[in-house]
Parts: C-alpha cells; structure tokens; sequence
C-alpha cells in the first residue's frame, strides 16, 4: 500500500485536492491529521487536560465561554471545548516565548494524533486499499515525510495570492494575525523544493495560483500516472497485501531510503548556508 504524504500550507488548496482525492476517480481514504487533531483534545481526552492545565492559567478565554447553548461542564459533561482562536492566538508568531507555547502545544497534540494515524493506516491496510493519503500541514516538520512512498505539495508562487485567500476565508484574522499563521507552517515554496528533490515520482508539487478548474487538471495530470501507478502497480499492491511479511520489508526499506534523502537535504541546506 502506497502512503502519500499531502502537504502545503495555509490557503494554498490542500483541503481542495484532498477532497478531490478523496473523490472518484481517485476513491482514495483521507487520514486528515487537522481532524484526528481535534479529535485527540476533546473534552474529557488526555490531550485536552493537558492543555487546560498549561494554557488555562495564563489564557482566561482559554475555553469557550458559558451560556444558554453551553453549559458550564459542556454539553458531554466533561468540560467546555477549547476556544480555538484564543488557543491560537497563544501560538501563531515568532516571539520566543509563542515558539515555547507552540512547541508544548506540539508535545501534547502530535504524540495522541501519531498513534491515531498509525491506527488508520493499518486499517486501511488491512481493507485491502491500493493507497492511503496523510493530509498533513506540517508533514516534513513532524517527519512524517519519512513513512511515506510519495510527497504531494499544494503550493502558490506568489505570497500575496495566498495571503489574500486566507483573509478572504478567514475575515476576522488582522494582517499580522494571517501573517503569523502562515509563517509559522514554514515556506511552502521551501516545501516544493524539498518534495522535488526526493525524486521522480517520490515528489511531486501541485501549483495552485490558478483557479479550481486549474488546480483539478493538474492533480488529474501528475497524480495517477505519475505518481500511484508508477510507485505502487497494481500486482505490487495486492502483493504486499497478500504477504503482511512483504509489506513490512517494502515499509523498512522506505523508511531507510527516506532516511537517506533527508540527509541529502539537510547537507544541501547546510552547504547553502555556509556560502552565505
């Protein structure tokens, strides 16, 4: 079974060619990290004490507040949901100290959803599915990249394009509140370049500064051919699913050669900085 890891960045499309992904012909299952993320903070989950207990203390509207619609144990009875915005506001910037709020956010969130997700995959597996995708956001700063066969990156050329997308959807964001949540899911153009060098078929970016019609007759073009049928045929994935054994090495030996490519990467990004 082929793991396509979907990644890009705020406002730049991932969510629309998830959904066509996910859609026929493509028929493929979504493993959307951004859902599974909500899912593990609930109210009542350890996710969700853990975070009231760091952030409630310093962050008053840290839960949405009480009323005719919520009560004051929340509608399960096991606690009001987090305020999201309020949430965000603590993490989304570059101050040192919203660096130290976002990377325990990270710590609490990340290892819960892991497991999630590693769950989902071995279902899918076990149904027999051809390939599964990780809708990631931040796939190559969680190392997710390095379990899957293939990268896709949703990306736009121009920053301006994206953020206006962001504040056309999401109006009640300031300019820097919008700049602050595109920064802190890195530079998807980086993110491009480091999907590409991965290689043929193993990388592949998808730009979206068109419209959808555009951004459709892309994914038709690089996607099945170019990326399912030349990573995982058919007879490969009945194979691996016939003989767990077999998918378990093929799973390794990616892994490993992944390992390698992120050396590369990170050698190229050393060397590049030491000319400057």
């Amino acid at each position: 079974m082929l793991l396509i890891g979907l990644t890009g960045s705020i406002a730049t499309g991932k969510s629309t060619v998830s959904s066509l992904l996910s859609s026929p012909p493509y028929n493929l299952p979504i493993i959307d990290a951004d859902l599974l993320a909500r899912k593990v903070v609930e109210p009542g989950t350890t996710g969700y004490n853990a975070i009231v207990s760091y952030f409630g203390p310093t962050t008053p509207d840290l839960l949405v507040a009480p009323g005719p619609d919520m009560p004051e144990n929340g509608p399960s009875g096991k606690g009001r949901p987090l305020n999201r915005p309020a949430l965000g506001r603590r993490v989304f910037g570059d101050s040192p100290e919203v660096r130290k709020d976002r990377a325990r956010l990270n710590s609490i969130v990340h290892p819960a959803v892991r497991k999630e997700m590693a769950l989902a995959v071995l279902k899918a597996y076990v149904k027999g599915y051809r390939a599964v995708v990780l809708d990631v956001p931040l796939l190559f700063e969680s190392q997710l990249d390095k379990y899957c066969g293939t990268v896709l990156v949703v990306g736009v050329k121009d920053p301006k394009v994206q953020m206006d997308r962001l504040r056309a959807r999401d109006p009640h964001l300031s300019a820097e509140d919008a700049e602050n949540r595109v920064r802190s899911q890195g530079d998807v153009r980086e993110k491009a370049e480091r999907a590409t060098d991965r290689g043929e078929g193993k990388g592949v970016v998808v730009w979206n500064d068109g419209d959808k019609k555009e951004l459709e007759q892309q994914v038709r073009e690089v996607f099945w051919k170019g990326v399912v049928e030349k990573q995982s045929p058919r007879w490969w994935g009945w194979w691996l699913w016939a003989c767990p054994p077999a998918a378990v090495v093929s799973a390794l030996w990616n892994y490993w050669g992944n390992l390698q490519v992120d050396k590369r990467w990170r050698e190229k990004k050393e060397a590049e900085r030491a000319k400057l």
